[in-house]
């Protein structure tokens, strides 16, 4: 029997092939952003060569933005207007940086004339205040292996590539150790650990009476009478329980990360789904939306911008920290934040301190048990795999015995392998920064390990 195929069916399959052929400009547009973004950010934050940059931050990135990547045009840098384009089939994409902000990314189509309307913080602060962390350095060979181990791309995962590992124990770091290209001053993106700093500087917040987790979020787009979204909580959203829609992932918001979008236009809009509280969903958009109520209950655009540095940065001495936003002046924390190992680490003195920085208090009493409580509503606790997935709180991941570690232990995670480990029962903090792919670093191993050599 022959094989045949009718006129329509014919049309319709080269029609197909044609529609698959064609770039999707939409597409084309986040991956040119993520380009410009990520150049910019690398460039200007952390002071990376366009050679470096190929290499790690865009190397390995979402499967799904590979191929349209590898036949993007070049990032063009422009030192002296510290801004970063990229162009494609239909239009450019543009990066701008700023002190302490980084670097924004402009709406899709809109030209460089958009950068002197950004906001910006003019402000100076006095960094040589903060004493520098204590260091003693252990010569012990078995903690020496357990790091090492880290940067072998093998031992705790394939695929995993680490940049830095830095450990301290009773405040001060005892082991320190960087991949060739980064040291102590090299930014890297955080990716979801902005999550835990997010948290953090709403802890801040709470100290000063500005906002109150029990409270409403008190969005002005919710407060329509009869809108439901109105009983959403700040600490419905710092739990991950806001009962708001998300994408399948519950972590892809493209469009804010990528597309040039707003918090207010994306992160804030969608509508409910479940009674507040009663389902956990990870979700990028519940960060930035507990950002936003901050940044409507602060109600002045300056004062907000400038509010997480005055309140906790600067104090704990994060002076290689950029927190970014969108070119609206919303701080998008729920990942793109730069920062280094060791002012990641002062998060966790600050933290193990019971936000408490040398003698003055930054957070409320017992905020540190408050963000490594259990949510009353929680993520399963198995992956598929079948192994222990952790728990979560506020912003923070749980974990304890069921996953080879002491009880009451919470972490900052990110993605491609951003960690800040909390060991509040051994006076421990285990920091490390990579650009992983495949399935990950094993933390909970790695962690273990760096815990038993320190009881050696």
């Amino acid at each position: 029997m022959k094989n045949t195929l009718s006129l329509g069916a014919a049309v319709s399959v080269l029609i197909g092939a044609a529609f698959a052929q064609t770039p999707d400009p939409a597409h084309l547009s986040l991956v040119a952003g993520y380009k410009a973004a990520f150049t910019c950010s690398a460039h200007f934050n952390a002071g990376r060569s366009v050679e470096e940059i190929a290499g790690d931050e865009l190397h390995r990135i979402y499967p799904g933005y590979r191929e349209a990547m590898a036949t993007m045009p070049d990032a063009v840098i422009d030192e002296d207007a510290k801004t970063v384009s990229v162009s494609y089939e239909g239009g450019v994409r543009i990066a701008a940086w700023r002190p302490y902000l980084g670097c924004t990314q402009l709406p899709t189509m809109a030209s460089v004339d958009v950068v002197d309307d950004l906001p910006k913080i003019t402000a100076k602060w006095d960094r040589a205040a903060v004493a520098p962390l204590a260091e003693n350095l252990s010569d012990d060979p078995v903690l020496s292996e357990t790091v090492d181990a880290a940067f072998d791309r093998i031992t705790y995962g394939e695929g995993t590539e680490t940049t830095a590992v830095l450990v301290l124990k009773d405040g001060a770091i005892v082991a320190e150790q960087y991949r060739e290209g980064f040291d102590a001053e090299t930014p890297q993106r955080t990716w979801s650990v902005a999550k835990s700093i997010a948290a953090t500087v709403i802890g801040a917040a709470v100290e000063e009476g500005i906002i109150a987790t029990e409270q409403p979020a008190g969005l002005a787009v919710w407060s329509s009478p009869g809108d439901p979204r109105g009983a959403v909580t700040l600490e419905n959203l710092l739990h991950m329980s806001s009962g708001l829609t998300s994408s399948a992932a519950g972590n892809r918001t493209d469009d804010v990360y990528f597309g040039g979008g707003r918090v207010v236009d994306h992160a804030i809009t969608n509508r409910l789904v479940a009674e507040p509280g009663t389902r956990w969903r990870y979700a990028n958009n519940d960060t930035m939306t507990a950002m936003r109520a901050l940044h409507e209950r602060i109600g002045n655009d300056r004062k907000f911008l400038e509010y997480p540095f005055r309140k906790v940065l600067m104090p704990l001495g994060m002076e290689h920290t950029f927190l970014e936003t969108d070119w609206n002046g919303d701080f998008v924390m729920s990942s793109q934040v730069w920062t280094t190992a060791r002012d990641l680490a002062r998060i966790g003195l600050l933290y193990l301190g019971d936000g408490v920085w040398e003698g003055k208090r930054i957070l409320p009493e017992g905020w540190a048990d408050y963000v490594a409580a259990p949510a009353p509503a929680q993520p399963p606790l198995e992956r598929e795999d079948g192994s222990q997935s952790p728990g979560y709180g506020a912003q923070f991941w749980l974990y304890g015995e069921r996953h080879g570690l002491p009880e009451g232990t919470y972490a900052a995670r990110g993605n491609r392998g951003q960690y800040l480990v909390i060991v509040p029962a051994r006076g421990v903090l285990i920091v490390r920064r990579g650009f992983d792919d495949g399935g990950g670093f094993d933390l909970e191993t790695f962690s273990a390990d760096i815990l038993a050599a320190l009881e050696e």
